[in-house]
């Protein structure tokens, strides 16, 4: 398994609009809902299944075709854990808003499975330093999409 937490400031030097911790946590559910407006590398998001404080979805990154059960811990977390064809887990990945001396962070910590790889190799170790600038982009691209929809609804 490839592991690897990245913390982002939610509201860098510079950064217009600031966002509040109740905006990125409403960006975040909508995120899990349909993330295609959030991360560049979906193709396609579909929610499966819904029960108490989550959902079930299906989707396709990258080319590949999955299934997630994310759990929303208001106001906090989101945890996405990723399921194999046989509905085994095979990885998760959480966002986490939480507060440090710079203001909000979100932070993205994932550990994944890396298909038809040995875990531990050298191959595995390659392929995730490979996946962690898409997963890095998604994290500020989902920061971005917030920010956007502040500005469609007005508010600054």
């Amino acid at each position: 398994m490839f592991a690897l937490s990245v913390a982002v400031e939610i509201n860098p030097p510079g950064a217009s609009p600031l966002l509040t911790r109740e905006e990125v946590w409403r960006g975040l559910t909508m995120k899990a809902e349909n993330a295609l407006p959030f991360v560049p590398a979906m193709q396609s998001c579909s929610v499966l299944e819904r029960f108490e404080n989550g959902l079930v979805r299906e989707v396709v990154a990258r080319g590949e075709r999955f299934t997630e059960r994310v759990t929303f811990t208001p106001p906090i977390q989101v945890l996405f854990e990723r399921q194999d064809e046989r509905g085994n887990a095979a990885g998760w990945i959480t966002n986490v808003i939480s507060e440090s001396d710079r203001g909000l962070l979100l932070t993205f910590t994932f550990e994944v499975a890396i298909a038809g790889v040995l875990s531990g190799s050298v191959q595995e170790q390659q392929r995730g330093d490979e996946m962690k600038g898409s997963y890095v982009d998604a994290v500020r691209a989902t920061l971005a999409a917030v920010r956007k929809l502040k500005l469609e609804r007005g508010s600054s």
